[in-house]
């Protein structure tokens, strides 16, 4: 499978599962935006890939806020021309609290990071996507969005708002070429060379194989879909 001449925006690039999926699609030929919190952190990982520059863009920005989707949109639309691929990675957890200690700003925030982020980036992209009549949204979540767990409240809001938004865009997308899906992961382990039966999660190998398969020609009748990749339930 070859991804030449596409453009791929990673966001969480700097967390465990980044930096393997940039390595992947760029060994498939995407051109790469790599997005993050820390510019620092984006460039070192841009350098390791050694591909030439004209590759790759890194961008340091808020995704949470409507600016900071509009700031990478439009600078990978001035490097690249097109965004074919979002692959959104952001994370963050807060739980461990009985719904009666939850707080307001501890669901706010997990709406910023899984809802909003998804939201805003979106918004901006899906018009370019749907003009060219090619491409893909990927978002990893979680199946506490299906099926949330004692002492978890604002992961499990912040996540299946987020399901709730793939699946409304997959039913507008349908007969686009775009498509949107999702992957359900429970946690992400990274003792690749450690067999599945005895990992507790899922490795960034296997989060970006699923995530490859995804971006393919092969894969286009795949839209509303919520993969899971985290074993028996």
């Amino acid at each position: 499978m070859s991804l030449e001449n596409r453009v791929a925006m990673i966001t969480g690039d700097t967390g465990s599962l980044g930096p393997t999926t940039a390595r992947r699609f760029a060994d498939h030929g995407a051109n790469l935006v790599l997005v993050g919190s820390s510019a620092e952190k984006l460039d070192k990982l841009g350098q390791s890939l050694a591909l030439p520059k004209g590759r790759w863009l890194a961008i340091a920005a808020a995704l949470s806020q409507s600016e900071g989707a509009h700031k990478v949109v439009d600078e990978a639309m001035s490097k690249f021309g097109q965004v074919d691929i979002l692959l959104h990675l952001v994370g963050g957890h807060i739980g461990g609290k009985p719904v009666a200690q939850v707080t307001k700003d501890e669901i706010n925030t997990m709406l910023q990071q899984h809802l909003w982020s998804t939201f805003y980036l979106a918004q901006v992209l899906v018009p370019h996507m749907t003009s060219n009549g090619w491409g893909r949204l990927i978002v990893i979540t979680s199946p506490s969005a299906g099926a949330p767990p004692a002492n978890a409240l604002p992961y499990a809001i912040g996540k299946t708002a987020e399901e709730a938004l793939m699946l409304t865009l997959a039913a507008e997308l349908k007969g686009t070429g775009v498509t949107a899906n999702i992957i359900r992961v429970r946690m992400i382990d990274d003792q690749e060379s450690k067999p599945a039966q005895s990992r507790t999660g899922t490795t960034p190998g296997e989060l970006s194989a699923a995530m490859l398969y995804l971006c393919s020609d092969e894969a286009g009748m795949v839209n509303g879909a919520r993969l899971p990749l985290y074993g028996s339930p």
